[in-house]
């Protein structure tokens, strides 16, 4: 079964057909760079663009990069235009793409549930958390597998800033941080997100993933273990097409 899964972050649209029972995309996804500013209007047209790309037709999940309630509803913006908040992006998605069923789920808690169901988190118990370092922090926390959603952990408080803003791939490239130094602030937020959360588990996704030998070395000190995200900068993308199918059905 495939269904069509578009990844909307802060500097990147990205989506491809996704092979369900695989877990993996279909086809080689097509990424769109994001409309600076990025306005609800111009980052629909960035995910038109891509869907049309495919000539998809039918059901299509979709990540944010904030907080959405009811699948539909934007609570939060940090890293897009202001003018998302109380947006209903389901609306917007569907009738920019012709009145196809469209679900948005936040873009962190569909890496998690992609990973959880296909990649480094599959089968484990406890608490697992997946962090995404991308143009912000995104988070999905799960206990025995049971998702809480729209966490928001990259905004937790770390040295007086949000943690995002200190420790972020972004937040790496405006600094010039070396991978070490970097690390160190990785390190230190891990350890106050393990305080919090005492998971047994962090999956570290978003790009830096692919470059994991480049990092995870000079991390320290952490009780949880530490991996990689297994589909990598892909999970939001998958995550976003196992939303839509439970979406559909709950529709």
């Amino acid at each position: 079964m495939q269904i069509f899964g578009v990844d909307i972050g802060g500097s990147g649209i990205k989506g491809a057909p996704v092979d369900l029972d695989k877990g993996d995309l279909a086809q080689e996804r097509l990424k769109v760079l994001t409309p600076q500013p990025a306005t609800p209007d111009a980052v629909a047209d960035g995910v038109k663009e891509v869907v049309e790309h495919f000539g998809w037709t039918g059901p299509v999940g979709l990540t944010f990069p904030g907080v959405v309630t009811g699948g539909s509803h934007i609570r939060t913006a940090a890293n897009v235009d202001k003018a998302w908040i109380d947006t209903d992006a389901r609306a917007l998605f569907s009738e920019r793409l012709g009145g196809l069923p469209v679900t948005v789920v936040n873009d962190a808690d569909a890496a998690g549930v992609a990973e959880m169901s296909f990649g480094a988190g599959r089968d484990r118990k406890g608490t697992v958390i997946l962090l995404t370092f991308g143009t912000g922090i995104g988070s999905a926390v799960f206990t025995d597998g049971v998702l809480l959603s729209n966490t928001e952990l990259g905004h937790l408080e770390l040295n007086g800033h949000d943690a995002e803003k200190r420790a972020s791939s972004k937040a790496k490239e405006d600094h010039e941080l070396t991978w070490e130094h970097w690390a160190r602030r990785v390190t230190r937020y891990l350890a106050h997100v393990e305080m919090l959360f005492s998971p047994e588990l962090f999956i570290i996704g978003g790009g830096v993933s692919r470059k994991a030998e480049k990092f995870l070395h000079y991390i320290e000190g952490i009780q949880a273990e530490i991996v990689p995200a297994q589909l990598q900068n892909n999970a939001g993308i998958v995550g976003a097409a196992m939303r839509a199918t439970t979406g559909t059905r709950a529709g």
